[in-house]
């Protein structure tokens, strides 16, 4: 598998991105196989293809703090995006691994693989929902989650990305996430700051982890970057079906 850490400038171009590898790999441009790693230096919130903007966000509260509110190519909930939140991004072809056109099995086999990979002799990192991954905090509490991820498929391959909170400002997803239309059963109505929390695993440690794991031993050479300027161009400005709201400048 070859390997990418890459984060530009925006929003806007991160997401152009992930969709821009699974779109040449689909063209035979780009053989697939690949890891992206990134982390966006401002606060967005990201929602799933098929999310409600106004039942999932707080809409008053990112337009007053200028937070940009966009939406992905893949399916899954409304996240929130930022420092301290790991992002990660793999496209796989299906002649490869047959199983990942089931998105069941997708969701089993990718979260089985994170699982192994973060597992320590500390924390315990358990598959859970339809595509959480959640830890312990203390022997006898309920599980918290750390990770959601989401899918988007092709006829020959399969883009699977999500997020990795290890030093994330959980205050802020109350802030500008309202409570999610679809919860997991683990949820048990518990608020966002009940609910989620960051893995205690350092950022380089984290990267790390995913590229051992995936044996991602060869970097990329170029990236796609004829394809993430059109999309970012045509989908992800000014387009209202991606893009809910577009501030000029964001926080930091």
């Amino acid at each position: 598998m070859r390997y990418l850490q890459l984060t530009l400038d925006t929003p806007a171009e991160n997401l152009a991105l992930d969709e821009a590898l699974l779109d040449v790999a689909e063209s035979s441009e780009l053989e697939s196989g690949v890891l992206r790693i990134w982390e966006s230096p401002t606060y967005c919130v990201v929602l799933g293809r098929s999310s409600s903007a106004e039942i999932e966000v707080d809409l008053e509260a990112c337009r007053k703090d200028r937070v940009p509110v966009l939406r992905r190519s893949s399916g899954g909930g409304t996240i929130l995006a930022g420092p301290g939140c790991l992002m990660y991004a793999l496209v796989l072809g299906f002649r490869d691994y047959p199983q990942l056109q089931a998105i069941d099995q997708a969701h089993q086999f990718v979260l089985g693989e994170l699982s192994r990979m973060l597992t320590s002799n500390e924390t315990t990192v358990t598959p859970v929902g339809t595509s959480d991954l959640a830890i312990r905090p203390t022997e006898f509490a309920s599980l918290q989650k750390f990770s959601g991820n989401a899918i988007r498929l092709k006829r020959k391959h399969i883009l699977y990305h999500g997020t990795l909170l290890y030093d994330f400002d959980l205050k802020r997803l109350s802030r500008w996430l309202a409570a999610p239309t679809r919860t997991p059963a683990y949820r048990a109505e518990r608020r966002h700051a009940e609910f989620v929390t960051n893995i205690n695993i350092k950022r380089e440690t984290l990267i790390q982890l995913l590229i051992d794991g995936w044996l991602a031993d060869k970097a990329i050479a170029t990236w796609p970057q004829q394809r993430t300027a059109e999309l970012v161009k045509t989908k992800y400005t000014d387009d209202p079906k991606w893009v809910v709201h577009n501030p000029s400048a964001q926080i930091a």
